[in-house]
């Protein structure tokens, strides 16, 4: 192909990509190119700790223990709402994210800002859905590269998550016997 032919074929592609997502909208603002590249850079994640794990000679198990997937999905919860919600990790989240009050126990709301190249990540750290994805695949990662130390530091988040529902039902006692 000739530069003239690649610049056309180029140019039909923008505005195929363009036509997209304005038919795709619907008039509402929808930030697709940070969306492509948020699945782009997790794409590249995951395959770095996939080379690295290969790398290293790991083997993968046959099948997940269940014990594993259980740890896992709660270290899981835990850290991607400590990562996404918490008052402690807010600044983290503050060059991407506008605070707008508190929301629940040691939780806060805070939006996505709308400025260029920050409203998807804004939307990643305020998403404990969308964190968790990363979370999880950096725990199994990190369950076969550094099996003890990955399940040591799961165990803690679990215990973590355990703590809070215990807080929570708690508080949910005494304003049920103090009638508040």
């Amino acid at each position: 192909m000739n530069t003239a032919t690649d610049e056309r074929f180029a140019d039909r592609l923008k505005r195929r990509l363009r036509r997209t997502g304005r038919t795709y909208a619907a008039g509402a603002e929808r930030p697709l190119r940070g969306y492509l590249t948020a699945m782009t850079a997790f794409g590249v994640y995951t395959a770095a700790w996939a080379t690295v794990v290969r790398m290293r000679g790991r083997p993968l198990p046959d099948r997940p223990v269940p014990w594993d997937v259980a740890l896992t999905a709660v270290a899981t919860f835990r850290l991607s709402r400590l990562l996404s919600k918490a008052s402690v990790t807010s600044p983290l989240r503050a060059p991407f994210t506008t605070f707008h009050g508190p929301q629940g126990p040691a939780e806060l709301y805070e939006e996505a800002r709308s400025e260029d190249g920050k409203e998807t990540i804004g939307e990643l750290l305020t998403c404990p859905f969308c964190m968790s994805v990363w979370v999880a695949s950096t725990l199994t990662a990190g369950q076969l590269l550094w099996p003890r130390a990955t399940r040591t530091t799961m165990g803690a988040l679990t215990a973590l998550a355990g703590s809070d529902a215990l807080q929570l039902a708690y508080g949910a006692l005494v304003d049920k016997t103090t009638g508040e």
